[in-house]
């Protein structure tokens, strides 16, 4: 082969792969199209741990797709109310929310049981059901009918009973007490005499200061102090027996999720597991100090007697007993429930439960 023959063929070659190279550049830009959804959360910014949730996902969503898709998280009332935020995900108003399923009881009470049922499963039960029993695929059935997909975001763990302006020693101090409170819990107090209250988390210390409610609950220690509910409440109670694990939400819309890449999907999944995960662990590492801040402050600590506990528990069988007489998918899905947690508490009986009273008689004999 002369030069001259070289040459030419080097160029004929050259532009082939630059021609190759031309095709490649725009395949890969398709399958990583520029998303942007907007995410309304139904939490202030104030509360860095349950509406930092939604900053998780977002980062990790953003890290995972090299910036090519992106969710901007909205606080509660930046685009709508903390209570509106899955009206504005079926509207489509909004792509995507950050919430908790049983703000939208008044729609059907089913949606109660994706946060958490009054004595229903700790958070660890609650993950497991989600992951790996039925709990995810039959929320989503469920969900489906008001076009949203939901995925686990987040997890108090066992939650406080609340703040509360008088002792309540009996079962009879609940009548007549305006307490703020969400989901099917509060249909359980009424059966006690309470008169239950549905207020978002930012606008609880003005009605318990004002005295527009007798009572209030949010979550624990941590979140609590930061709202200042010591300074106009005295008695703290516990434990939140309507919410022993409460799961918080990622809510997308139905149509919008379906048309996303499944790269897209699977890191939005990834993203909504780790916010569930670090949520968790954000409050065993912070509620510890909160509550001794708490008490510090002139807080006392009372603990809901056996009788009250008791009194709730056959008041919570009523209520289920009553909606699933009418409510099929709610019956569907707390049936299933129920079954998940008797078999998770015969195990936690003999692993957890045991393990940790052994650690906390030590710790109270001064030995840890």
């Amino acid at each position: 082969m002369d030069r001259r023959q070289f040459f030419k063929k080097a160029a004929v070659t050259g532009a082939g792969a630059l021609a190759a190279g031309s095709l490649a550049a725009p395949a890969i830009a398709q399958a990583n199209p520029k998303i942007t959804w907007r995410l309304t959360s139904s939490f202030p910014k104030s509360l860095d741990t349950i509406y930092g949730g939604a900053d998780d996902i977002s980062k990790h969503v953003a890290a995972a797709t090299d910036g090519n898709f992106t969710i901007q998280p909205f606080a509660a009332g930046e685009i709508v109310p903390g209570l509106q935020a899955a009206d504005a995900v079926t509207s489509g108003t909004v792509e995507m929310c950050h919430t908790c399923s049983y703000y939208f009881v008044g729609k059907d009470p089913t949606f109660a049981i994706g946060t958490a049922i009054p004595f229903g499963m700790n958070a660890r039960l609650t993950n497991s059901w989600f992951y790996q029993g039925n709990g995810n695929t039959l929320m989503n059935e469920f969900y489906a009918k008001h076009n949203i997909y939901g995925l686990p975001a987040g997890n108090t763990g066992a939650q406080m009973g609340g703040w509360f302006r008088k002792e309540i020693n009996t079962v009879d101090d609940f009548k007549g007490v305006k307490m703020r409170i969400a989901g099917i819990a509060g249909k359980v107090l009424e059966k006690l005499g309470a008169v239950p209250q549905q207020i978002a988390g930012g606008d609880i210390y003005p009605a318990l200061e004002k005295g527009t409610i007798d009572a209030a609950e949010w979550v624990g220690p941590y979140d609590d102090h930061k709202l200042g509910f010591f300074k106009v409440a005295k008695y703290y109670y516990y434990p939140a027996f309507w919410e022993g694990g409460p799961t918080i939400h990622a809510f997308m819309n139905r149509d919008k999720w379906n048309s996303l890449p499944k790269q897209y999907q699977a890191a939005l999944t990834d993203a909504c597991a780790f916010a569930n995960t670090n949520m968790m662990a954000k409050y065993d590492q912070k509620n510890p100090t909160a509550i001794k801040q708490i008490v510090s402050q002139g807080t006392t600590l009372r603990p809901f007697s056996q009788d009250i506990l008791e009194a709730c528990y056959n008041a919570a069988l009523e209520v289920y007993k009553e909606i699933s007489a009418t409510n099929a998918d709610f019956k569907k899905v707390y049936e299933d429930q129920v079954a998940f947690k008797k078999e998770g508490y015969l195990w936690m009986q003999l692993s957890e439960y045991t393990f940790d009273t052994f650690m906390m008689i030590q710790q109270r004999n001064g030995k840890l």
